[in-house]
């Protein structure tokens, strides 16, 4: 919501309860009341509460330019003005209230004959009343100042909330931009690498062939947003153009075997998710491997969740409590990461062996439909 938008909404906020109190205060409060009480009023004692209500009601905007004033001061001040201005508007609205009612409803000369003919008893009486009447008056300016203070500090509230929430929203998303960036230094590292030695190497054609795919790889990956969730299919498509660069390399060692249910080819997962899991097995697992190896990727929807498999038959690594210990690559690091601020607690990310040899990576997230 724009600002401006925002204040005109709080301006029409206070004038919907400034109007609407004060005249429910005036009609159920004052005059419906007093009609229970005594089951009858005077002539015109209905139009005298309206006046005594919009009296209110102006005054009470007169307190609500007092604390706006002071809303940037301290709050010992605020404090002060608010006993200050409560009692001065209660006095205010009394002595209006009170004239009015002397001069209008019921003369003055009549209100002194009846406490003539009270004797000793009038001056005792004239004071409860007067008193009672004051913290008639006093009260209710009391309660429209604890409203207006308490509807403005929630929504002050409600403010730092919405801020805070944007700014845990922001970290959020710098987090995982920053993971997924990670990605292609690492990537381009190694990839350079190799392109590096088949150049010394003079093996010139296959060192072209390694950098168109690198080229296209790349542009697919800058083409999508690290904030947008991928289809597991189009997440298979760029891993067969990493696939490309790395077949350059390893030729007929590196063998692929796809296991994948029609109903998770459309799983939502995040970008790049599984990139940096087959370069390491490839890189640890079967790049150690004269014969190379064969990496096996599956995946199926089952209760739920999306579970994804990838396997190599590599020599494999041992695991202490499904840890690789002492392990400081950038690939395992970044997945779990990327995984644990995108679900949270509704993942999970295992590490186990490959029977008879190699290394399993499981993958448990939420299933979710393009």
């Amino acid at each position: 919501m724009k600002f401006g938008n925002s204040v005109k909404d709080q301006d029409k906020l206070f004038w919907v309860l400034h109007l609407g109190g004060w005249f429910a205060w005036g009609i159920l409060g004052k005059y419906a009341y007093t009609i229970a009480i005594l089951e009858d009023a005077a002539p015109n004692y209905f139009l005298y509460v309206m006046v005594i209500t919009v009296i209110g009601l102006v005054i009470a905007l007169g307190l609500r330019s007092v604390y706006r004033f002071l809303w940037s001061h301290p709050i010992w001040i605020q404090a002060l003005g608010f006993l200050l201005g409560t009692s001065a508007a209660g006095y205010l609205w009394l002595r209006s209230r009170s004239y009015i009612y002397s001069q209008w409803f019921e003369k003055q000369k009549d209100m002194e004959a009846w406490l003539e003919k009270m004797g000793e008893a009038a001056e005792l009486y004239e004071k409860v009343s007067y008193m009672e009447t004051y913290a008639s008056a006093w009260t209710v300016m009391l309660a429209w100042s604890v409203l207006y203070f308490a509807i403005k500090y929630y929504q002050i509230f409600q403010e730092v909330q919405k801020s805070a929430l944007k700014s845990a929203a922001m970290a959020h998303e710098a987090q995982l931009k920053m993971l997924r960036y990670q990605l292609n230094p690492h990537f381009l590292f190694n990839t350079l690498n190799a392109i590096s030695t088949l150049v010394l190497e003079r093996q010139t054609e296959a060192a072209n062939r390694m950098v168109t795919r690198l080229s296209s790889f790349l542009r697919h990956s800058l083409d999508n947003d690290p904030m947008q969730k991928v289809t597991l299919e189009q997440e298979l498509e760029a891993l067969r153009l990493y696939l490309d660069i790395e077949k350059v390399r390893f030729e007929e060692r590196l063998s692929l075997e796809l296991d994948i249910e029609e109903e998770a080819t459309v799983a939502l997962i995040p970008s790049l998710l599984l990139q940096p899991l087959v370069e390491n097995a490839i890189k640890y697992g079967i790049a150690r491997s004269e014969e190379g190896g064969l990496l096996r990727i599956a995946a199926r929807v089952f209760a739920g969740d999306l579970l994804i498999e990838l396997s190599d038959d590599g020599p494999g690594v041992d695991l202490v409590d499904g840890q690789i210990p002492d392990a400081n690559g950038v690939g395992l690091r970044n997945t779990r990461e990327r995984l644990a601020e995108l679900y949270g607690s509704r993942h999970s990310f295992r590490l186990g062996k490959t029977d008879p040899h190699g290394l399993t990576i499981n993958i448990r997230i939420p299933f979710e439909s393009a």
